[in-house]
C-alpha cells in the first residue's frame, strides 16, 4: 500500500465519523422543536412516550449534550475541510507549496501544542466525574455528566489525528507524492 492510498484511507474515518456525527444536528433540530411545543403550546412540564415521562429538563439538557456532541466531534472533520475560522490577509494569495508549509506550521507549532495542552489538563477533571459518575444539578436532569466531559479529550484527540494527517498530507504534497486537494474554505 502506498504513501497517498494510506491517508486516504485514514482520511476517511475522519469522514465517515463526521457525516455520522452531522446527523445528530437532525435529532438535536427534533428535540429543540419538541421542547419549544411542550413549553409554548401545552405548557408541559414532561413529555409521556410508551409510558415513560420525560421531563422537559432532560430534554433541555440532551440539547445542550447533543450541541456539545456536535461540535466537539466534528472538530477533526471540520478541520479535514479547513472550515475552522482563519484570519490571513496573505494566505490566500500564497502557492500551493507555501500554504503547505504553513498549514504544516500551523498544525505542528500551533494546533497540536494547544490540543496537547487541553488533553493533559482535562485527563484529571473526567477522571474525577467518571469516578463520582457525576449527574446533573437538577433533580431532573440527565445522569451523565461524567459522559459529557469525556467530550473534551475526545475532541483533543480527534484533532491531533486530523493534524497529524494534514501534516501528512502537506509534507507528502511537497515531496509530489500526494495531490494537493483543493479544500480550502474561504479564507476570512
Amino acid at each position: 500500500m502506498n504513501y497517498k492510498n494510506i491517508l486516504d484511507k485514514l482520511d476517511l474515518v475522519t469522514e465517515t465519523f463526521g457525516r455520522a456525527i452531522a446527523t445528530l444536528s437532525l435529532l438535536l433540530m427534533l428535540i429543540t422543536f419538541t421542547v419549544v411545543i411542550m413549553r409554548y403550546g401545552f405548557e408541559a412540564a414532561y413529555l409521556t412516550i410508551f409510558d415513560a415521562k420525560i421531563s422537559s429538563i432532560a430534554l433541555q439538557e440532551s440539547v445542550i449534550y447533543l450541541h456539545a456532541t456536535l461540535f466537539m466531534l466534528a472538530s477533526g472533520y471540520t478541520l479535514k475541510h479547513n472550515g475552522h475560522v482563519r484570519v490571513d490577509v496573505f494566505y490566500r494569495q500564497f502557492s500551493a507549496k507555501s500554504q503547505a508549509t504553513v498549514d504544516i506550521f500551523g498544525s505542528l507549532v500551533l494546533l497540536m501544542p494547544v490540543c496537547g495542552f487541553i488533553l493533559y489538563t482535562s485527563i484529571d477533571y473526567v477522571e474525577f466525574a467518571w469516578r463520582i459518575q457525576e449527574k446533573s444539578q437538577e433533580a431532573e436532569g440527565l445522569p451523565f455528566v461524567w459522559l459529557l466531559k469525556t467530550l473534551i479529550p475526545a475532541m483533543a484527540i480527534l484533532l491531533i489525528f486530523q493534524a497529524l494527517l494534514e501534516v501528512g498530507k502537506n509534507i507528502g504534497f511537497l515531496l509530489g507524492i500526494y495531490p494537493r486537494q483543493d479544500t480550502h474554505a474561504e479564507v476570512v
